[in-house]
C-alpha cells in the first residue's frame, strides 16, 4: 500500500480538518513538525506504543519529531475522561515516572536520526507571568470548556469541577503555539486537548495545526487499556509478562491489536477477521500470534520465541483454557493461599480453598502448597495453580 495512505489510515480515529488536506500537503513534499506529548503520571505502556508507531512512521518520511514529556501538565492532572479531580504528583514524582521514557521510547522511534528532539514543557510554562495566563485564557470561553464530556457528566451528577482542570487544555494548547508546530499526533481521548491547541494556533499565529487521533485500543465494554485502569501491558514488562497479559485480553480485541500494535499487514488482518467470524480459526492461536508480534517489536524475534514457549509450558500443561486465566493485582506484601485463593475468585469459599490445599491442588510457582497457613510474598509475574485448569497471575504493585 501507498505509504501515505497507509499513515493516513491504518489506526486512525480521525484527521483535522480533514484526510484530505493533510495528504495534499504530505504529498507536495513540505516536511513537517510533528509532536506528541506524554505526562509521566506512570509507566509508558501499549497505548503510548499506539501514537509513538505513528510518529515513527512520519519520522521515517523525514518529518521532525518532537516528544514532549509534559512535567509541567502532569502534575495539574489532565482531567480527560475522569469523574474526579486526579491527584496533584510533586516534582520528584514526575522525575521517577519519567526516568526511563526516553529508553523506551527509543525502542519505537530512532534516536539516532537528526529529526526527533525531546522538549519539557516546564521550561516553558512555569516562565509565564500572571498577566500571560489571562492573556491565554482570553481566547477561551468557558462554555466551550463545558462542552467536554466528562464535565458534561461531573454536572449531572453533582460532581466538583476544578478551576485548575479547565486550565490543562490551555496549557497544553499553548504547547503547540511555543513549539510552533504543524501537527499534533495523540490518542482519540486527547481530541479536546489537541484542538484547544488548534484553536490557539488560528488565533495566535494565523496558521493550521493539523491534528491527527489514533485509535484506542479497547476492552469489549469500551474501557482502554491505560494506566489509570490498570490493565497496561507495559513498555518495560518482560517479554513474558507482556506474553501473559495479551494472551489473557478478550477475543473481540485480537483483530484491534494487530491493527494498533504490529506490523502484519491489513489484508492479513482482514483475513483473519473474516476467517474468526467463520469460525475458520482457533481464536487461541491468533493470540498467541498477536503476543508474538507484540512481543517481537519491544524484545526481538528470540525473546518473543521463548516467551511463547513459556506461556505454553505453564499456563497449556493440562490443556488450561485461556479464559480461566486471571491477572491478580496484589497490594500487600503478605498473603496466606487461603485469603489469596477466595480474594482472587479462584476458589468459591474458604472452605473450598482449604480442601484444594490440603489435597496438594494449589502449587506457587511450581511448588506444590499443603499448608493451609502457608504465607505468600507477592511477587510480579508468580503464577498460583488451582486445581488442573485454573490459573492466576500475581502483578505486585506494594
Amino acid at each position: 500500500m501507498d505509504p501515505i495512505n497507509t499513515l493516513l489510515t491504518r489506526g486512525v480515529e480521525k484527521i483535522y480538518p480533514s484526510k484530505e488536506a493533510l495528504e495534499k500537503i504530505l504529498r507536495s513534499g513540505k516536511k513537517l513538525r510533528i509532536y506528541n506529548g506524554i505526562d509521566p503520571t506512570g509507566r509508558l505502556h501499549i497505548g503510548h506504543g499506539v501514537v509513538l508507531r505513528k510518529l515513527r512512521q512520519f519520522q521515517d518520511l523525514g518529518h521532525e519529531i518532537i516528544v514532549l514529556i509534559g512535567d509541567f501538565t502532569a502534575r495539574i492532572g489532565d482531567p480527560t475522561d475522569k469523574l474526579s479531580a486526579r491527584k496533584k504528583l510533586t516534582k520528584e514524582q514526575v522525575e521517577k515516572n519519567a526516568a526511563n521514557y526516553k529508553k523506551l521510547i527509543g525502542q519505537i522511534l530512532d534516536l539516532r536520526k537528526s529529526n526527533i528532539r525531546f522538549l519539557h514543557n516546564e521550561k516553558w510554562t512555569n516562565k509565564l507571568k500572571p498577566e500571560d495566563l489571562l492573556e491565554l485564557a482570553s481566547y477561551f470561553t468557558v462554555s466551550q470548556l463545558l462542552e467536554r464530556d466528562m464535565f458534561q457528566q461531573r454536572i449531572r451528577e453533582g460532581r466538583e469541577i476544578y478551576v485548575h482542570e479547565f486550565l490543562y487544555p490551555i496549557f497544553q494548547a499553548y504547547d503547540s503555539v511555543t513549539m510552533d508546530v504543524d501537527m499534533e499526533i495523540g490518542g482519540n481521548d486527547q481530541t479536546f486537548n489537541m484542538l484547544a491547541g488548534r484553536t490557539l494556533m488560528k488565533k495566535l499565529k494565523n496558521k493550521e495545526k493539523f491534528v491527527l487521533t489514533t485509535k484506542l485500543l479497547t476492552d469489549p465494554t469500551g474501557k482502554k487499556m491505560g494506566k489509570t485502569e490498570s490493565n497496561i501491558v507495559a513498555l518495560d514488562d518482560t517479554p513474558t509478562e507482556m506474553f501473559g497479559k495479551i494472551m489473557a485480553w478478550s477475543d473481540e480485541m485480537i483483530t484491534l491489536g494487530f491493527e494498533l500494535l504490529t506490523m502484519v499487514s491489513l489484508q492479513l488482518i482482514e483475513q483473519m477477521t473474516n476467517d474468526l467470524k467463520s469460525n475458520k480459526v482457533n481464536p487461541m492461536s491468533l493470540k498467541k500470534k498477536l503476543a508474538f508480534e507484540v512481543v517481537k517489536l519491544y524484545h526481538g524475534e528470540k525473546a518473543a520465541q521463548k516467551a511463547q514457549k513459556e506461556f505454553e509450558q505453564v499456563f497449556q500443561k493440562g490443556e488450561a483454557p485461556v479464559y480461566d486465566i486471571l491477572i491478580y493485582d496484589v497490594k500487600t506484601k503478605k498473603i496466606k493461599i487461603i485469603n489469596l485463593l477466595v480474594d482472587s475468585k479462584l476458589a468459591p469459599s474458604r472452605s473450598e480453598a482449604k480442601r484444594l490445599v490440603e489435597q496438594g491442588g494449589v502449587d506457587v510457582d511450581g511448588k506444590v502448597i499443603r499448608d493451609t497457613q502457608y504465607l505468600i510474598q507477592p511477587k510480579e509475574g508468580m503464577i498460583i495453580k488451582a486445581g488442573k485448569r485454573k490459573f492466576l497471575k500475581i502483578s505486585a504493585n506494594q
